[in-house]
Order: structure tokens, then sequence, then C-alpha cells
């Protein structure tokens, strides 16, 4: 069966109707991976879901082509949004396909170039601000409240229909439910997003139970953890450099309802995660990514994590998307003489 992207695929479960335009690049169905080193690591069955593999490189395709679909239907010419990275590659995507302006706001200095050049060659408007990204966001949102454009962030709730979808996959992939479900947070849209997902799949007997959200901030970015505003948010997982999350409220309640829990991991964390499950699993993910696998790691050695545990973790984006911090982070080619003998000796075979 043809695959049809999360809308038509999970029409009963959005808000559109016949006469919303789909604007899709048949986004979603990501892989589900069993990483068997990481399920040996913590005695537990491990999954990672790779939303990399979405087509612009992050799981933001998922609320994007809702909020783009939705705008579109609405009769809007143009759509604005703030970004770290993902959100902008994303939408201007997205945008370019309904044959709609894009604006993107952006922190200066504090956005991937990978990210930020997905962005310019799909034709959006981008603008750099000496302000961090809740700054930006705010400026977004004043734009949004006195002219015509429509807001793509988060705080769409386009946004968080169309990313509650992976939710569905990864029960359908199982065919059964995570007992800890870990992902990052960031502006925290994604954990509000799978929350709701889960509660709408076991409302209407898709699945008997609900998992454990586990949600991880980096310790220079982590708000919900200290519970005020971080002023001055600092991380080396640009996709979660942010210190006044839009849907604070809602992840908290995720956390609450599920008896779960939001917690930080620090930058070394993220890093030996992301080179680890590069390594190990096979799967390149950007540093935000890992922090979901830094935060797991980090709960089996802290006591926990019980054995036997079916554990999800998602990993938002693609590793090519911020290939700085993998340049900077692996092993370097080491120079040789172009001959045999000196390959198989440095190889110490």
């Amino acid at each position: 069966m043809k695959y049809k992207g999360v809308i038509e695929t999970y029409r009963e479960y959005l808000p559109v109707s016949e006469n919303t335009p789909v604007i899709t690049f048949y986004e979603g169905n990501t892989p589900l991976i069993h990483s068997k080193h990481l399920s040996d690591l913590t005695k537990c069955e491990v999954y990672l879901k790779f939303e990399g593999a979405n087509p612009t490189g992050s799981f933001k395709d998922r609320g994007m082509t809702m909020a783009i679909s939705k705008a579109k239907e609405a009769g809007k010419k143009a759509v604005i949004c703030a970004s770290t990275g993902n959100t902008s590659a994303s939408a201007a995507a997205y945008a370019a396909q309904a044959e709609m302006d894009c604006v993107v706001i952006i922190p200066k200095g504090k956005i991937a170039l990978g990210k930020l050049s997905q962005a310019i060659m799909h034709g959006a408007k981008v603008f750099e601000v000496d302000g961090n990204f809740d700054q930006a966001l705010n400026l977004v949102r004043e734009l949004g409240e006195k002219y015509p454009v429509e807001i793509v962030n988060s705080i769409n709730p386009y946004r968080i229909e169309g990313q509650k979808t992976g939710t569905f996959e990864i029960c359908d992939q199982l065919n059964a439910v995570p007992d800890y479900f870990c992902l990052p947070v960031g502006n925290a849209g994604n954990i509000t997003a799978y929350w709701k997902g889960f509660k709408e799949y076991y409302n209407k007997k898709q699945i008997d139970k609900l998992p454990k959200m586990t949600g991880f901030q980096a310790a220079g970015s982590a708000p919900i953890v200290l519970g005020k505003p971080v002023e001055k948010p600092e991380t080396i997982a640009t996709a979660i450099r942010i210190g006044n999350p839009a849907s604070w409220k809602t992840a908290v309640a995720a956390q609450e309802e599920s008896n779960g829990s939001i917690t930080a991991v620090t930058d070394d964390e993220i890093i030996e995660a992301y080179k680890l499950i590069a390594a190990k699993s096979g799967v390149f993910c950007e540093p935000a990514s890992a922090a979901s696998v830094a935060g797991l790691l980090k709960r089996r050695k802290e006591g926990k994590l019980p054995d036997q545990q079916l554990v999800v973790c998602v990993l938002t984006g693609h590793g090519l998307k911020d290939p700085d911090t993998a340049i900077k982070s692996g092993q370097k080619p080491k120079s040789l003489p172009c001959n045999t003998s000196a390959v198989i000796k440095e190889l110490g075979y």
C-alpha cells in the first residue's frame, strides 16, 4: 500500500476536512530501529525512533504539513517563525510547495549553519536578530498579531496535531506501548504532542496502557527542571537551547499525568551519547536528539530504570543538520603513505 503522509494516514485523528488542501512531502513513516547495544547496556529493549528520516531531516515536518495546510486553507499568503534551525528548514520547504512566502527570525550566532542553509535554499526571507530564541519568538508573536501572517511555531495548535502522529506510528510499529518514552525537551511542543497522541489512542482503545513520559533538557538550558526561565540559555544542543518554552505548562502536565519526569543532562553527556548512537547503533542524529539517549543512560546509571522495560527514544533530527559538531567531536583522518603495508600496520592486522 502506498504511504500517503501523516494527514491522509491518520486523517480521522486530525482536524482536517475535504476542503483542506494537503501540503505534503509524504512525511512520517520513519524507522523504529532496535538498538542491541543500548539494550545490552540498559538491560531493557531499546528502540530508536529516527525522525531525521523525515523529508527535511527532522520531526518538524509532521507538524508543518498540518500548519501549512491549514494556513493555505485559511487563505494566508505568508507564514512566519522563530527558529533555532529545524523549524525554519521545514517551514520554508512546505511554504515553497504551497506557493506561500516564508519569513524566518533567527537568534544571532545561535543556529547550526546546516539548518540555515535549508531555509535559504527554499527561498525563505531570513532575518538574524540580536537576541536569543525566546526574544525572537516574542517578535514573531508581535508580527503575527499585527500583520496577516500565520505563525507556524509550536504555539500553532496545528503543529501539535501533526506531531502527535509520531505516537500513532510507534504504537503501530511496535504493536505495543513503551514503558518509558524518552525525548529531548526544548520548546516542549514535542512532549506535549506525543502525550496528546498517546491519550487519544488510549481513548480510542487502540492501546491498553500509557507510557511514562521521560523528557530531558540540556543542563545549561533547563528552565522546566529549574522551575524558572533561563535568561541566557547555553548548550551545544542548539535545537533545545530555549530558556522559556512555549509549551511549558502542557509539558509539565504530560510529565505529571504519565507519572514521568523531566530532568537535565549535561553537554558532555549529550555528546557522549551522540557519538555512541552513531558508532554503536549506526544512526547519525543531531546533538539535541541525543539528549533522549543521554537521559536514558543517566537514569540507568542512577538506578531509576528497572530491567526488562520497553523503551523508545526519539531522535528528533538528522546528524547532517549540524556537521560542525560531528567534525569537532569525531576522530580526525590520519595521514598515511599510499600503500597497503602502511594501512595494515595502522590497523594492527
